[in-house]
């Protein structure tokens, strides 16, 4: 399977197990399963025909590991706009986590702090690296500190996917700081 055929199936399963499984006919279980045999069928009568082989490859070769599968069940490890139920456990944080995003964003951010937009939670990586690699995708990254164990001990409630990241309903602007800072 080539690169060009691994990304355009990975897109395929983030549109429709993150957002959209309605357009293919798909109902995700309230944890965000569904059998592979369904997604498989479902994608080929509309028209994006991809094996469980191509499938397995995806889930196996993706650097974010966006995908899980268990049994004969996959489901996106976080990052839905559709509402689910991870049924991630609350976790302790480490002291800072990480998050990237392009200067035209700062603004906003300073003000508002870090909410999650259209999705269910702010993401947060575990290192500035994951972050950085995150904002550059829409342009020159600015990565953010977060200082994850003061929110912690004020009582906000964090979470780890199953592919490491950090989820928390929203970052106040006060526990922001940039990399220098801490």
């Amino acid at each position: 399977m080539d690169d060009r055929r691994t990304v355009k199936v990975s897109k395929y399963l983030s549109k429709h197990l993150r957002h959209q499984p309605e357009r293919i006919g798909l109902t995700l279980d309230e944890a965000g399963w569904v059998e592979i045999d369904t997604l498989i069928a479902a994608a080929a009568a509309h028209g994006f025909r991809f094996t469980r082989e191509e499938l397995d490859h995806v889930v196996a070769t993706n650097d974010k590991r966006r995908f899980a599968i268990e049994g004969t069940r996959i489901r996106a490890s976080q990052g839905h706009s559709i509402d689910v139920n991870l049924g991630l456990p609350a976790a302790t944080p480490p002291p800072y986590l990480y998050h990237g995003t392009v200067a035209r964003n700062l603004e906003s951010i300073r003000s508002e702090g870090l909410r999650p937009m259209h999705r269910h939670d702010v993401h947060l990586s575990a290192d500035r690296e994951t972050a950085t690699r995150v904002g550059a995708r829409r342009g020159r990254p600015v990565v953010l500190s977060v200082d994850a164990a003061a929110m912690h001990r004020d009582g906000h409630v964090f979470r780890v996917s199953a592919n490491g990241v950090w989820l928390t309903q929203a970052v106040p602007p006060q526990y922001l700081r940039l990399p220098t800072q801490h």
